[in-house]
């Protein structure tokens, strides 16, 4: 029975509605279901990986219901962290279970809460280590909805962490691990070494050609007639066997890059991956002498063609064959703004002849006269591997910078050359080969034959030239024109802009016909869409820098393949490879075995710091442990006590492994009963870092080790002797945070043997935090004890305990012992001059000259302070009589330059034992006069010894002891009566007005900054001693220093408190020293040696520490406001125009003739110099570069700038001073004279104003030269900005286009600028090519003396070379 219409949509409309109402029962079961969930308490977890399975270790959240099971929390966690799920254990990290370190149960179903989590709270996770395993990472899955491989990879790679790509490209995720694994395409990749992505993509090619690999095979390698690591053909071989049969992702590709003569710098160089295949197959050809393979690359890659000229009158041809690997093609012929569309475009316009007419007639040598002609190239023979260059790299000229050009242009994959090569020439009068002087643009080997060529037999190349048989030459050529189809297999892909960029390579596999993307160590399947993309270009025209706005991937280098079913070659399988290569595979298959097992074993070792205690030496010894995971604990030991070498030192049954805490020098745990653990567990896994160290403790045969547990706290205890003074060294209690004071005591009272009753436990938080521990019931935790702590315990019953801590001789001593630092002091070396001065020193404050002596005198009897403090106040007493007398002896002599001191020392120390009378009362009564600002306001110098090693500032008694000035009184004793200057004004005028000044508010420059700097004086306001304010802890003692410290030198070991200042310090020093500590200074020696002079007076010691070094050397030390100076002569015609002088000593508000006033006894006597103060300038010295002249009148600070480590030329001048003003410019002239090839001296020009026409006057004032033929140019680089007279012409800015100086290109707004100038009508003398070279190596000789560059020019790139010897040879004439 056939059912009705109605009947058949009755049971349609009954199905559709069941679906909906199973859709809607549905929705509203996930309706409620999330009404529920939003009702359901939720749990808040944070989970941390702790493991080393990536770089960067994540933080997760979840937010997750209670009623969660376990198992589904693992399952979210691992699909958020991206690890396979059941390779990590979670464990507690906090909360009540933080002391439950078993993992969770991952198959368990019980929910969150149940298992103990607690909602409303964080709850803390640390995912670890499976059973010592790192936790496996998940790996994206292949394939998707479109088919799309996410393996696939077309393009440069994107940098990490970048944030997007091009949507051309698909992004993949990439680890050191990946590298492990082969590519699912079976192919391996070749890891960039740095910048060898262009090697890459060659050898992949190279690799990919059947009849290249093949024949590679064939060759053997003869390791007794030539080394493995230079052959290139054999790592070739190597390199090829390995992308063969290796198991890795990627390998290297450093040995065959050895093989090259390249070393490591070779890889950060780029080069052009043409270049590359052209010289690597000169180098193959080379190395492939007399062998089969001799032919290989002509074979393979080699085709021939015509260059010739053809009159168009006679028809009269002359040519010549050239040979070549490579066709270069233009992508834009010159001077267009319209690319070739296609290659075969290009291809025709590469053959296309031009017509030389006009001026650019050929001369035809059988019409004896210059004839309109016709000028080609011709093919002759083609390839059986045809090499297509793209040059797309180009030079603007316009911006005169390489350019890249992006245009588009396509390429078939099938390329049909029969329309493209000669079949027949066109006359049978080409006889002639000639050189026609037209060179074909590109690569191709230029191969000029003689003019006899058309005999020459051995010229057939598949086209026969010879007219022997016509027809039977045609027949051929057309046979061969029908065989000319090609097939593209790889393209050489480059992506950025002429500057640098990205090679990759698109190789077609000749065994399956399908497309691979070989980037580096990716290899990944891609389409003919993948390939089009690669064609370069834009839509839309932009003109001729359209393709700066193209996309920069872009095809660079096509290979095609002849299709020959004859010639057409399959790779050899592995039954066909030669013997040789099947032992090669064998070799390399056992050494990737190799390979893989060490890497395996170094995956799975533990390595962690190892630390010892040695019981003989006593020093905390550090090394390196490397164990495996799987290696138990007692063989752990075994291999750490090797590793101290402790054999002869402690039985191994003495010696055990426990967990250490470096930081907090704190013992955290023992590890009793687990001997036989493995090291993976013990560990918590194999990671590249711990958070904690191991200790190998050590015991004596006699004792037994202590357990520590981990909940156990370090506490290192010192006892205090109050009668002797002494602080005896630790020993190490374990304790509980949970315990009180009063059982903390009991606990040491065992350990110490001391009542517990009377002890006093004082415990050092942190540095000078004392606190005593005075409340019996309270726990250490509440008193702040951590893992590790410090406590002092006194046991005595001295009266010392009824006094408050603070006041009581307990804390004086730990806060003495805790600020007290050891330092060794170098004394200066017993100098004859020195002798006699401390003589004078010792003989005025009655001390006696024996170093023991002294030290016994101000060390004092042990245990009694009060002597110390005796001597102390007697030295300082006697210090103040001997300065009371010599301010008496200068009132009574009233000339302060001839006082005893003075006198003493100024006698003694000069070489020629005499006073220079030069320097007279009204410059010595001077130098009192100068104001200070307010000390509370100064910033002190602070001076490298670096510098004073140089010339005369080395001596141990420092040159400025020499100087009349400065040298008895401080600066802070100022004389308010005016006294008269040299200039009229008087010294109260000018500290009145600088104080003013100052009162007015602080600048708003950054000399602000400078305006308080200066050095401390040694005595405050009222002229007591600083030293004096407060007693600090002072104790010396002769020291031997070690072998080789320096014979004769005598030391101090010194234990001070560091909280007393240089000055006090520098007090406590002069009975050692023997002179006053206002002559002597202060270094500090750092670890490379290098000494830094310390003069800020009143800053304590706190910077140094215990060890230091410190050398004392005699001469007057800075006082406040003075400033070390370091002055050069400024020699601008001298083949070395910086020479140095001498150090001198300039102070805050003195005028610069003052300081030249200083300098002229100085520059007598230590210099040789006698000079007049009207003959030299002071000059401002950057660097090399001479600057600012400074005026007579500036003073310093005020109108000068200066700051510790200062610098300054001194010039002599050879007539009067020009400069009067500083709206002056003075610049140094030099005038190049073209026709004699030759620079003139440097003169010195002053202008009024920056005007260029000022200059130019200037200049035809002392040349000569009138104003309209007068070019000038600024000076590069340092003073005296030398350059080449070879390149001074042409290299130089020649006549800027300005009328002021200090605009751009020059900015000549400081004295001190070089000007070059000339005669615009001077012509440049004609060389001859010897005289060039021979004034080439005198230009480079002088340049290379003065240490400037022969050339002015930017960086050349590095040519790429193949060293067939394996080693570059060192040429210094190259670059």
């Amino acid at each position: 029975m056939v059912p009705s219409e109605e009947n058949q949509l009755v049971p349609k409309e009954d199905m559709l509605w069941r679906c909906r109402q199973s859709i809607f029962d549905e929705m509203k079961k996930k309706f409620s279901q999330i009404e529920s969930a939003a009702d359901e308490p939720r749990v808040l977890c944070i989970i941390q990986d702790t493991t080393n399975s990536k770089t960067v270790n994540e933080r997760i959240t979840l937010n997750l219901p209670a009623s969660t099971p376990i198992k589904r929390l693992f399952e979210d966690v691992a699909t958020k962290v991206g690890y396979i799920n059941g390779t990590f254990d979670l464990i507690w990290g906090n909360g009540i279970n933080v002391a439950n370190t078993e993992p969770l149960d991952q198959s368990s179903d019980k929910s969150v809460v149940n298992a103990g989590f607690e909602s409303g709270k964080k709850n803390f996770l640390h995912l670890t280590d499976k059973d010592g395993e790192q936790p496996q990472i998940a790996l994206e899955e292949s394939g998707g909805a479109d088919g799309h491989n996410p393996d696939r990879f077309i393009g440069p790679l994107p940098r990490e962490g970048s944030v997007g790509c091009s949507s051309d490209y698909a992004s993949q995720n990439y680890s050191y691990s990946s590298i492990l694994s082969k590519s699912e395409t079976g192919y391996v990749g070749l890891v960039n070494q740095a910048m060898t992505c262009y090697l890459n993509s060659l050898l992949q090619t190279l690799f990919m050609t059947p009849e290249f690999r093949n024949a590679l095979y064939k060759w053997e390698f003869e390791e007794s007639e030539e080394d493995p690591v230079t052959s290139i053909p054999y790592q070739l071989q190597r390199l090829f066997v390995l992308l063969q049969t290796s198991k890795k992702r990627a390998i290297e590709t450093t040995d065959v890059t050895r093989s090259f003569g390249w070393d490591s710098s070779e890889a950060w160089q780029q080069h052009d991956v043409q270049e590359l295949c052209r010289v690597m197959f000169d180098a193959l050809e080379q190395k492939w002498k007399q062998t089969e393979q001799a032919d290989l690359i002509n074979q393979l890659y080699q085709g021939k063609l015509k260059d010739y000229v053809r009159c168009l009158e006679c028809g009269y041809e002359s040519w010549r064959i050239d040979t070549y690997l490579d066709i270069p093609l233009v992508i834009r012929p010159y001077g267009s703004s319209q690319a070739f569309a296609s290659v075969e475009e290009a291809l025709h316009a590469f053959i296309q002849p031009e017509i030389l007419d006009g001026p650019n007639q050929y001369f035809c040598e059988r019409c004896k006269k210059k004839c309109d002609a016709r000028k080609g190239l011709r093919f002759l023979h083609f390839p059986y591997l045809l090499t297509l260059q793209l040059k797309r790299f180009d030079f603007d000229y316009t911006t005169m910078h390489r350019i890249k050009l992006n245009d588009r242009m396509t390429f078939p994959e099938e390329l049909d050359m029969g329309s493209f090569i000669d079949i027949e020439d066109e006359s049978p009068q080409t006889e002639s080969c000639t050189d026609s002087g037209a060179e074909n643009e590109g690569s191709c080997h230029s191969d000029q034959m003689s003019n006899d060529f058309s005999n020459d037999d051995g010229v057939d190349e598949g086209i026969c030239l010879e007219s022997n048989s016509t027809v039977e030459r045609i027949s051929k050529a057309a046979n061969e024109k029908n065989s000319l189809l090609y097939e593209l297999f790889s393209v050489m892909v480059h992506s950025g802009s002429a500057a640098g960029g990205h090679y990759y390579a698109c190789i077609k596999s000749f065994s399956d016909d399908q497309w691979y993307s070989f980037n580096d160590q990716h290899v990944s399947k891609i389409t003919h869409e993948d390939i089009k993309k690669t064609y370069g270009g834009t839509s839309g025209s932009r003109g001729y820098y359209s393709s700066a706005f193209a996309s920069s991937t872009n095809a660079y280098m096509l290979i095609y393949r002849m299709k020959d079913t004859m010639r057409n070659a399959k790779f050899l399988e592995v039954n066909e490879y030669p013997e040789h290569i099947k032992k090669l595979v064998e070799k390399e298959k056992e050494l990737e075995e190799q390979e893989k097992r060490q890497r395996e074993i170094e995956r799975n070792t533990c390595k962690i710091k190892l630390f010892c205690m040695h019981p003989v030496k006593q020093i905390m010894m550090e090394n390196k442990l490397e164990v495996h995971k799987d290696k138990t604990l007692k063989e752990a030991v075994e291999i750490a006590y090797k590793i101290i070498d402790l054999e002869e030192a402690v039985p191994l049954n003495c010696c055990r492994l426990v967990k250490y805490d470096e930081f907090h020098d704190y013992l955290e745990r023992s590890y009793e009963g687990e001997e036989e653990t493995p090291m993976g567990i013990l560990l918590g896994g194999v990671k590249s870092t711990y958070m904690f160290d191991l200790l190998l403790e050590t015991r004596r045969p006699d004792q037994a080790f202590q357990c520590y547990k981990p909940g156990e706290v370090m506490v290192k205890v010192h006892v205090v002797d109050l009668r002797q003074e002494t602080v005896a060294p630790p020993i190490s209690v374990r304790a509980y945070l949970n315990q009180t004071v009063t059982e903390f005591k009991h606990l040491i009272s065992k350990a110490i043997h001391l009542p517990a009753e009377t002890m006093r436990v004082v415990l050092e938080r942190c540095y000078n935090d004392l606190r005593l521990l005075s409340v019996a019931n309270k726990t250490l935790k509440a008193e702040g004890f951590f893992r590790s702590n410090k406590v002092f315990i006194e046991s005595s019953e001295s009266q010392d305990r009824q006094l408050a801590f603070p006041d009581s001789q307990l804390w004086k001593l730990l806060d003495r012992h805790a600020n007290t630092i050891r330092l060794y002091v170098s004394l200066p070396e017993q100098s004859p001059g020195t002798q006699i001065r401390r003589t004078v020193f010792q003989k005025a404050s009655g001390d006696s000259g024996n170093l023991d002596e002294i030290c016994k005198r101000v060390k004092g009897s042990l245990g009694n302070m009060k002597s110390v403090e005796a001597i102390l106040e007697e030295s300082t007493e006697k210090l103040k009589t001997l300065s009371l007398q010599q301010q008496q002896q200068e009132g009574d002599n009233g000339d302060s330059s001839k006082s005893t001191e003075a006198s003493d020392f100024e006698h003694i120390e000069s070489p020629s034992n005499e006073i220079d009378s030069s320097t007279s009362t009204e410059n010595r009564e001077l130098e009192n006069q100068i104001q200070v600002s307010d000390p509370d306001n100064f910033q002190s110098e602070e001076r490298s010894d670096s510098d004073l090693n140089n010339d005369r500032s080395t001596s141990s008694v420092d040159s400025d002891i020499l100087s009349s000035s400065h040298s008895s009184d401080t600066l802070c004793n100022v004389d308010n009566a005016p006294m008269p200057l040299a200039n009229g004004l008087d010294s109260h005028s000018i500290t009145s007005s600088r104080r003013s000044k100052a009162n007015e508010g602080k600048k708003e420059t950054w000399d602000t900054a400078e305006e308080d700097s200066g050095t401390d004086s040694e005595y405050d306001e009222s002229g007591k001693s600083r030293g004096e304010t407060q007693y600090m802890y002072f104790k010396a003692e002769p020291y031997i220093a070690e072998e080789g410290a320096g014979e004769g030198q005598k030391w101090l070991l010194i234990h001070v408190d560091k909280r007393i200042t240089l000055s006090a310090f520098k007090q406590h020093l002069e009975p050692f020293v023997g002179v006053p500590s206002s002559q002597f200074k202060v270094f500090r020696v750092c670890a490379s040696n290098q000494e830094f002079e310390s003069v800020r007076l009143n800053e304590t010691l706190s910077s140094f520490s215990d060890d230091n070094k410190i050398t004392i050397r005699l001469g007057r030390a800075l006082k406040k406001g003075e400033y070390r100076v370091k002055v050069y002569q400024l020699l601008v015609n001298d083949p070395e125009p910086c020479k140095f002088l001498l150090d001198s000593v300039f102070a805050k508000g003195m005028t610069v003739r003052q300081s030249k006033e200083e300098l002229l006894p100085q520059l007598r006597e230590q210099c040789g110099l006698d000079l007049t103060i009207d003959r030299f300038r002071l000059r401002k010295k950057t660097w090399k570069n001479p600057g600012t002249v400074f005026l007579d009148y500036h003073v310093y600070e005020e109108d000068i700038n200066i700051s510790s480590n200062w610098e300054v030329f001194l010039e002599i001048l050879d007539g009067a001073e020009k400069m009067k003003s500083m709206s002056q410019l003075a610049v140094l002239s030099r005038r190049w004279r073209p026709s004699e090839m030759k620079l003139d001296p440097f003169q010195e020009v002053v202008l009024e104003s920056s005007s260029v026409d000022e200059l130019k006057e200037k200049l035809g004032e002392i040349s000569g030269i009138s104003l309209e033929n007068i070019e000038f140019a600024k000076g590069r680089g340092t003073f005296p900005c030398e350059i080449s007279v070879l390149e001074i012409h042409q290299d130089l800015d020649w006549n800027p286009k300005v009328s002021t100086l200090n605009v751009w290109p020059l900015y000549i707004c400081d004295d001190g600028a070089v000007i070059f100038y000339r005669d615009k009508t001077e012509e440049v003398v004609e060389l001859t090519e010897e005289q060039r070279n021979e004034l080439m190596k005198k230009e480079s000789s002088r340049l290379q003396k003065t240490g400037h560059r022969v050339t002015y020019s930017p960086r050349k790139e590095k040519a790429l070379k193949i060293y067939l010897d394996g080693a570059p040879n060192k040429d210094l004439t190259q670059d």
